[in-house]
């Protein structure tokens, strides 16, 4: 049994009596959730990603009456019949897609920033972290910071740099929290109308959101996530053929927990015939491919960049777009509707993608399917704490290069102005530093967990225009964090500009260029007015 990363939480005797009921288990950082309604488990882990508690705590301190008043579900009832059914399937037949059909929840608490990009890399899994914007990274459980300790630093001396230097970073981040709230409660005194703690919420987030970039890579963090038992399988077999021990470890603890809920979906993983072979093939696929890139590309010297390029379109893409508008309102083969697109006016497109999107009312109104025949490829080079964010949307093709210190970072103003600069750039330097002895002396992959998140990371995304409609007016919102605003406004820009897609680019409404001073206060309201309606009611 392979060790738990982190000590896990202590209950009390009467606690774990009630825990054993719904959770798979009480004594590790990795456990399936059991014996609960969907609607609970679901709300459990949205509660989860606002908290600074982990998912049991939360159980028993705001769910387990609810729960418990009706009593546990027999979901045992059939459980067998379905577990012969599955594992004649799958062995017999080979039809992946039954494993389509059953799905759990499992909880990976206390795991460093580096892992949860590898955990939520799947496309059909439902996530949930714990935030760096609503949870103050300042909390000392059992006398010290919540940052992982990667297994692989055994020797003393690179050990002891490692920590001194990420509580350093720590002590840091901990130390400017209050001054930053308040010269943020200097620059934008409280309304009338906002109570305390909507305005208090707005100004924290603001303040968290200045200096999540001081935090490194290593930095603990709660993961809900859902998917299929397929899913999983594909998880697991990538975390076991990962180099960072780590993701190895966690990926042990996970597979014994889901075979409790799961066990037919994941019965090849570790067979020697089918998941070794397929974990070996993961592994050496990324070695061969890292060995000939440093052989080919190691001489090549990076040349500068805008923080976002768009590097790839389809020049006729907002024409075939409105060709695929006028497709099933017709009875006209395609290629003529591309022939009549292409002679149409930019204003005449607008009108047809108008007609064909409808009056949106809110951003969640998503056009069509025609939207999918353009596509665009974004190089974006940004701070690491934006990319967690953009990261997460997965009905796209995303992937990143190594987080190194390469690159630079970015510093908010808000640091020179607080008198803050000289910890910034100290925390920075450090951070550099580590990298750079870590990948002497272990690897590049383990060296990541030493980099500071506001040092920019090299990643892509591919999306046609669909799935561009809805990041960039999720991602524009004023409530969100400037640093991906200011990514996602660059890509509604360029698809206007750069592809020539102006009908196209109109059609996302939503899309905010606004310039926001407290980013986090219009939703507090919100959020509050919600409240007072539920009271209400």
């Amino acid at each position: 049994m392979p060790r738990t990363i982190t000590a896990p939480e202590v209950f009390s005797k009467s606690e774990q009596q009630t825990l054993i009921k719904y959770f798979g288990n009480i004594d590790s950082t990795v456990f399936v959730l059991i014996n609960l309604p969907e609607v609970v488990k679901g709300a459990l882990f949205a509660r989860y990603s606002r908290s600074a508690k982990s998912v049991r705590r939360l159980f028993l301190d705001e769910f387990v009456k609810q729960v418990s008043d009706n009593g546990p579900p027999n979901q045992a009832v059939g459980t067998e019949r379905a577990e012969k059914l599955y594992a004649r399937v799958l062995s017999d037949y080979g039809d992946d897609s039954v494993a389509q059909l059953g799905g759990a929840h499992i909880a990976c608490e206390g795991v460093s920033n580096v892992l949860t990009k590898i955990l939520e890399r799947g496309r059909l899994m439902a996530y949930l972290e714990q935030s760096t914007r609503y949870v103050p990274y300042t909390d000392r459980p059992q006398g010290r910071w919540k940052y992982i300790i990667p297994s692989e630093l055994t020797e003393k001396r690179i050990r002891k740099d490692f920590t001194d230097r990420l509580n350093r970073a720590f002590d840091t981040y901990s130390n400017w929290i209050s001054p930053i709230q308040q010269h943020y409660r200097n620059l934008y005194p409280k309304s009338a109308n906002d109570t305390e703690a909507v305005y208090n919420a707005a100004i924290r987030a603001k303040a968290l959101d200045a200096l999540r970039g001081l935090l490194p890579a290593a930095t603990q963090s709660n993961v809900g996530i859902y998917g299929s038992g397929q899913a999983y399988e594909s998880l697991l077999l990538h975390l076991r053929a990962q180099p960072i021990a780590e993701a190895r470890n966690i990926g042990a603890l996970m597979l014994p927990e889901l075979r409790k809920v799961i066990p037919a979906f994941l019965s090849r993983v570790d067979r020697e015939d089918r998941g070794v072979r397929w974990t070996n093939y993961l592994a050496e696929r990324r070695t061969e491919t890292e060995n000939l890139a440093s052989e080919l590309l190691d001489k090549t010297e990076t040349t500068s960049s805008p923080e976002v390029v768009l590097t790839d379109f389809d020049p006729e893409g907002e024409v075939k777009v409105v060709a695929a508008a006028l497709y099933s309102a017709s009875q006209l083969p395609k290629n003529q509707l591309l022939s009549l697109a292409r002679t149409m006016s930019v204003e005449e497109r607008i009108r047809v993608l108008q007609a064909y999107v409808g009056k949106r009312d809110n951003r969640r109104h998503k056009p069509g399917r025609a939207f999918e025949r353009a596509t665009y490829c974004f190089d974006v080079l940004s701070d690491y704490g934006a990319f967690r964010d953009l990261q997460r949307h997965r009905m796209l093709s995303i992937d990143w290069q190594r987080l190194t210190a390469s690159h630079g970072y970015t510093q908010p103003v808000v640091i020179e102005e607080v008198g803050a600069l000289d910890d910034w750039q100290r925390v920075m330097d450090e951070s550099a530093e580590l990298h750079q002895l870590l990948c002497n002396e272990h690897s590049l992959e383990l060296a990541q967990y030493a980099v500071s998140m506001a040092y920019r990371i090299r990643f892509y995304l591919q999306m046609n225009a669909r799935e561009a409609m809805h990041v960039i007016e999720l991602r524009t919102t004023p409530q969100g964090h400037p640093a991906y605003r200011r990514v996602c406004q660059s890509m509604h820009r360029l698809i206007a500009n750069q592809a020539g897609h102006k009908a196209i680019a109109e059609m996302m409404v939503f899309a905010d260029h606004s310039v926001v001073e407290l980013e986090r206060l219009e939703a507090e309201r919100a959020t509050e007015q919600r409240r007072k309606q539920t009271r209400s009611n």
